[in-house]
């Protein structure tokens, strides 16, 4: 058996084995190896800092002064901005990741009442204090960690006059747009609409990121279950060939009302899917089955209105200002086009019941109606559908099983197909140039 030192076996004219360094050698090289080891897995020669994790966060004080504090493995830079009616304080962070217990955020204390926090955006993390009344930060600062206590962020807040949060605000907000206007233009582009030989569906997967959306009773996070399912849809109609199929989001970030609603406008769909799983606070046991909504100036029922005004809040729970209603348009031209659009919309929604009914649980009147502002494109049928209600065990227990899944996407790709079919039956027929 050759050993280092000696001299290599030969076999014919070629060398087995040929020694790097004798025995002399073998204490130096070790050393060299075990430094350049250490070396390599230090910040100075690796990886840098770890990446940004919060592992801790709590609230104290009273209604006079109130503290917030994040315990971090690692130092970062906040931006904090205000946002009023409601009152909420914003604090961005870089993407972190949130070790904190499910419950975190849930109750507050002094003049923080909750708190919520995920991801709001690629490379960007949020948390959302809801606040009491109008304040002031007093204080911001980071405590270095030293021997076994973590880094720690801590905000120091006391109460303010309306005034005063109201100029907070303004200036916060002015910083905070800016930035969000860079951040744009490098990650908010679309890829180009489809060449208008397909039709052009966006699927728009409810909430995401910091916006959780319903929880079931058994714990089961809208935002996730919605995502499963419209990538299972997008799979189904990619399948037969015939169209070409967008999300609004992809993963678990934070899309805002208004942007999904300007992504099927810029993509000039042919039609838009928002998908939903969402909880009732009145008649948990009766609110079963799945639901198709179009939009309306006046909700058909008391249901509706309420699922409406819980989705029309997606924008305040993320800490997003909300864009003032655009005033009503005379122009006969834009107006014609709303109501050709409420048309189509209305279509869908009776063909999507029709193809449901012989495939899952419906709620009784299925196709119902209210003013989601997801729905308000004025030039793309759109419709909501709620795959169920995660308030109502037995509709959850049926979201997160595969077979229920699987009918539930073959019935709305049927339902889809049919409203296409005299389109893509003329294309089939008119002979291409």
């Amino acid at each position: 058996m050759n050993k280092i030192g000696t001299k290599p076996q030969v076999a014919g004219d070629e060398t087995l084995l040929r020694p790097a360094f004798g025995w002399a050698f073998l204490p130096i090289a070790l050393l060299f190896f075990t430094f350049f080891a250490l070396a390599v897995s230090s910040p100075v020669f690796g990886a840098g800092k770890p990446d940004p994790k919060v592992i801790g966060a709590r609230v104290a004080g009273d209604e006079t002064r109130t503290r917030f504090v994040l315990d971090m493995n690692t130092q970062v830079t906040p931006a904090i901005s205000g946002l009023a009616k409601p009152y909420r304080l914003i604090i961005d962070l870089p993407e972190v990741e949130f070790s904190l217990p499910e419950d975190a955020g849930s109750s507050g204390r002094g003049m923080v009442t909750n708190w919520r926090f995920g991801l709001f955006a690629k490379g960007k993390s949020r948390i959302v204090l809801d606040l009491s009344g109008p304040v002031r930060v007093d204080k911001t600062f980071f405590l270095p960690a030293v021997d076994d206590q973590p880094a720690r962020l801590v905000l120091d807040l006391v109460r303010s006059a309306p005034e005063e949060f109201a100029s907070f605000v303004e200036e916060s907000r002015g910083i905070a747009k800016r930035e969000a206007q860079k951040t744009k233009t490098k990650t908010d582009k679309l890829p180009p609409s489809g060449s208008g030989d397909k039709p052009l569906i966006v699927l728009d997967p409810g909430h995401g990121g910091i916006d959780n959306g319903a929880t079931g009773v058994g714990g089961t996070l809208e935002k996730a279950i919605v995502l499963d399912f419209a990538n299972l849809l997008r799979e189904k109609l990619e399948e037969a060939g015939h169209y070409d199929v967008r999300l609004t989001r992809e993963d678990d970030t934070f899309v805002s009302l208004s942007r999904r609603v300007e992504i099927g406008h810029e993509l000039e769909a042919d039609l838009f899917i928002s998908i939903h799983a969402d909880s009732v606070r009145r008649g948990r046991k009766l609110a079963r089955g799945a639901t198709v909504y179009t939009l309306s100036d006046k909700a058909s029922d008391q249901l509706s209105e309420e699922l409406a005004e819980v989705e029309n809040m997606s924008d305040v729970i993320a800490g997003v200002e909300l864009d003032e209603e655009p005033t009503e348009v005379t122009d006969i031209l834009l107006d014609l086009a709303k109501r050709e659009t409420r048309s189509f919309s209305s279509y869908f929604a009776k063909t999507l019941v029709t193809e449901l009914k012989s495939a899952v649980r419906l709620i009784k009147n299925p196709h119902r109606s209210a003013g989601f502002r997801v729905l308000k494109a004025h030039d793309v049928p759109s419709v909501l559908v709620e795959l169920g209600y995660l308030s109502n065990e037995h509709d959850e227990k049926l979201l997160i099983t595969e077979e229920w899944r699987e009918r539930m996407a073959s019935a709305m790709s049927e339902a889809i197909h049919g409203f296409f079919r005299p389109r893509l039956a003329r294309q089939q027929t008119t002979p291409s140039q």
